[in-house]
């Protein structure tokens, strides 16, 4: 399979039972599974109880533990309600007889009304920036052994950050930091995965956010960086196979946990949805 369709593949859960569903984490080498697929299997696990006339318009979710990726991760949905216009399911995240990562969603169809939205920063287009390959051997210099061995093979998403120099930390610099993101080859035209891959990519360089004025990384071995908690509003449906916009900053670092926002833009200027999350930044001994 193509790293897209691995993706896609780790996104279609086995159904366990009525609201019991089981995913797998494809192996990459690393310790703990990646948030983002844990956010995008638990939507999916929610979306797969709702109608599809209401798509997913908020989530809340806390990470509580590590996932491990050499186990199925079981998704436990709660129907907390349906009602005459939103419907609210919480979903748990359970491995080794515990909870790993708590979900509320809330989905509500599409309805008539007032509409505004921030315009989109001014940045270089995608294809004025270095490609995927360039960005992942930048990032191969600064990352640990099993962080370079992903890089240097290939991935579901493509990436293009505005300002390398930035993203990889070499001196302290404003807060904020833009990214163009795709999938890396097609997904289906059905909205709901699209929806999911968008969660699953919205936990991509968030932290690196937090970290970049103070010079430092996710790599830097002198720091623990794990995320918290992660919400996310979706505005407008998305079409990840195509360019988009994530514009991230930071407001605030402090008692060892950085928060950053992120809003993701199609490439027309539309705003697609918006993201908030905090992690933990704790210096090591």
């Amino acid at each position: 399979m193509s790293p897209v369709e691995a993706l896609l593949s780790t996104l279609d859960l086995e159904v366990l039972e009525q609201n019991l569903y089981r995913g797998v984490s494809p192996t990459v080498g690393w310790q703990r599974v990646f948030g983002g697929q844990v956010i995008a299997q638990a939507l999916v696990a929610a979306q797969r109880t709702v109608d599809a006339s209401r798509p997913v318009h908020s989530l809340h979710g806390y990470f509580l533990l590590p996932g491990d990726p050499k186990v199925p991760i079981v998704y436990e949905v709660d129907r907390i309600r349906d009602g005459g216009s939103f419907t609210t399911r919480r979903v748990v995240a359970i491995q080794h007889g515990r909870a790993i990562f708590a979900m509320s969603a809330s989905f509500h169809g599409d309805e008539e009304g007032l509409s505004h939205q921030i315009d989109m920063p001014q940045v270089p287009q995608p294809e004025d920036l270095p490609s995927d390959a360039e960005f992942a051997a930048a990032i191969a210099r600064f990352a640990p052994e099993p962080v370079k061995r992903y890089w240097q093979r290939p991935r579901p998403l493509d990436l293009r950050p505005v300002d390398l120099g930035r993203y990889l930390g070499r001196t302290p610099s404003d807060p904020r930091q833009y990214i163009w993101v795709r999938a890396a080859g097609p997904v289906p035209a059905e909205p709901a995965i699209h929806r999911a891959v968008l969660a699953y990519l919205s936990d991509m360089t968030l932290l690196d956010t937090a970290l970049v004025v103070h010079g430092r990384s996710v790599f830097d071995p002198g720091l623990q960086v794990a995320s918290l908690d992660h919400a996310m509003w979706f505005h407008r449906q998305p079409m990840t196979d195509e360019w988009m916009l994530y514009a991230q900053d930071s407001p605030s670092t402090s008692g060892a946990r950085g928060f950053t926002r992120g809003s993701l833009y199609d490439r027309s200027g539309i705003l697609l949805a918006s993201v908030a999350q905090e992690g933990l930044i704790r210096p090591r001994a």
